[in-house]
């Protein structure tokens, strides 16, 4: 998308493989992955809130857990 000020964190420091996030003008955030920058996902500040601390509460842990992969 043209315009927006596409960031990436600060912790990927130079990595090839990452997310970008962007604050679009209708107050919605934009991200996209590096590996494919013309597929973009619209989300609200609120949702994406929400998603970050679950993910740093580890719900979503057992999608990676070695138990629930055999």
């Amino acid at each position: 998308m043209p315009g927006l000020d596409w960031q990436k964190s600060t912790h990927s420091a130079e990595a090839n493989s990452c997310i970008y996030l962007a604050s679009a003008p209708d107050g919605t955030v934009k991200l996209r992955e590096s590996d494919d920058p013309t597929t973009i996902v619209t989300t609200t500040p609120a949702k994406l809130r929400a998603f970050i601390l679950g993910v740093k509460a580890g719900e979503f842990d057992h999608f990676t857990d070695g138990a629930a992969q055999g």
